[in-house]
């Protein structure tokens, strides 16, 4: 008997389809680390309905993906209706056989047709997602600080108050913090119930230390720390006593310099591990001595795929001066595809000549401000078709703080 050679590709409803999409995912990923199962009847906390998408092939499944509902904050403020994809993986025994691309572009079309703006993921390859229209919008960085040579300067203002809250009680208190006080910087993303349910999940089947502390008087706090010791089993003898940040959400001036001095004043540690921060994080600055800060790794972080060009490109702010008209191309989209013209005042459709054509994956890149079109062309992603033109797209789309997320899934 042949096997088919096309995906028949539906939405898995049922609990059974959806745990045996877990397990796939995991199989695909190989290295993930151990979590016990969902218990029964729960799977719908932790998986939005009607977004997990499976691919059968003589009735096996061999592929998903699937995407949680959500908002994405463009330059200049405005919080658009985005996708957030995670949990794609393809048996090992199907790969190369059009699983994968039958199911991002399905999931691309159902994301449109559902009114959202951009779709984003973390990707596990660097190859993979460009031929889907996906482009590196923003970066992470990790950072290592030295504590023994971590002295603030003394121009670094006082904060409010810090203090420890402990698990479970404290999840609900830092789903409320991060709602209310989501910052306006390019690429932040709020953080569904499934995200936050997820976290619980993973965290609750530890046993490990973790710990989190959060900045404000109760009931006004305005961020927090999630923090947690490794290599404990040599604690009290190490030279390399290490706390990692896990999710340091600070949005404004106080909160940042009230955790970092907590962080600061935890005894019996040497080094602050910081595993995201934005590539124009001040935290070097704080210091007398700059170097105790030492960056591990720059890492792309959001992958980002326009899905409806005319609203993205009407809904984010532009700043600069003169006009430019950009031609863009979108194999997989076509809707996408035409000439847009970009000024101080906005932007839309035009009739007129292109000044510069692109593909909509590296348009992605400089969405967000995470790149220069200068940048682009050098390598030469971008076809100029007017001297100039590359000088004014940059001065239009560059943005005075670089984009990130902060957020991972």
């Amino acid at each position: 008997m042949t096997e088919r050679t096309e995906p028949e590709i539906r939405i898995l409803d049922t609990e059974a389809e959806l745990r045996e999409a877990s397990a796939l995912f995991r199989t695909a990923m190989v290295g993930l680390p151990a979590w016990p199962e969902v218990p029964d009847g729960t799977v719908d906390r932790y998986l939005e309905s009607g977004r997990t998408w499976g691919a059968f092939l003589d009735g096996r499944l061999v592929g998903t993906v699937d995407a949680t509902s959500g908002r994405l904050v463009l330059p200049g403020g405005a919080r658009v209706p985005h996708a957030a994809v995670t949990h794609i993986g393809v048996l090992p025994t199907h790969t190369r056989r059009g699983v994968l691309s039958g199911l991002v572009r399905r999931q691309l079309r159902d994301a449109r047709d559902r009114s959202e703006v951009v779709s984003t993921l973390r990707a596990s390859e660097a190859v993979i997602y460009g031929r889907f229209g996906y482009g590196v919008a923003s970066h992470s960085v990790a950072l290592d600080v030295e504590t023994r040579r971590a002295t603030l300067r003394p121009d670094v203002p006082d904060s409010g108050p810090v203090r420890l809250l402990t698990y479970p009680d404290a999840w609900d208190v830092l789903a409320a913090i991060h709602s209310r006080h989501l910052p306006d910087r390019p690429g932040m993303i709020d953080r569904s119930e499934y995200w936050w349910n997820s976290r619980r999940w993973r965290a609750d089947s530890l046993t490990d230390p973790m710990y989190v502390a959060v900045h404000g008087e109760p009931g006004e706090e305005n961020g927090f720390v999630r923090y947690h010791p490794i290599d404990t089993q040599a604690w009290f003898t190490s030279r390399d006593r290490t706390v990692v940040v896990d999710d340091f959400f600070a949005p404004t001036p106080d909160a940042y310099v009230g955790l970092l001095r907590f962080l600061l004043g935890l005894d019996l540690v040497d080094c602050l591990r910081f595993v995201a921060t934005p590539t124009d994080d001040p935290l070097p600055l704080l210091f007398h001595d700059a170097r105790a800060v030492q960056v591990r790794s720059v890492s792309d972080e959001t992958w980002l795929r326009i899905l409806d060009l005319d609203r993205v490109l009407s809904a984010r702010a532009y700043r600069g001066a003169g006009t430019v008209t950009l031609a863009t191309t979108d194999r997989l989209l076509p809707e996408n595809e035409g000439t847009f013209v970009i000024s101080p005042s906005g932007a839309g459709r035009t009739s007129g000549s292109a000044d510069l054509t692109v593909d909509v994956a590296d348009l992605a890149a400089v969405l967000l401000g995470g790149t220069t079109w200068r940048r682009l062309a050098a390598a030469g992603r971008v076809r100029v078709h007017r001297s100039g033109a590359v000088d004014v797209a940059d001065m239009l789309f560059a943005w005075p703080c670089a984009p990130f997320a902060g957020t991972s899934f």
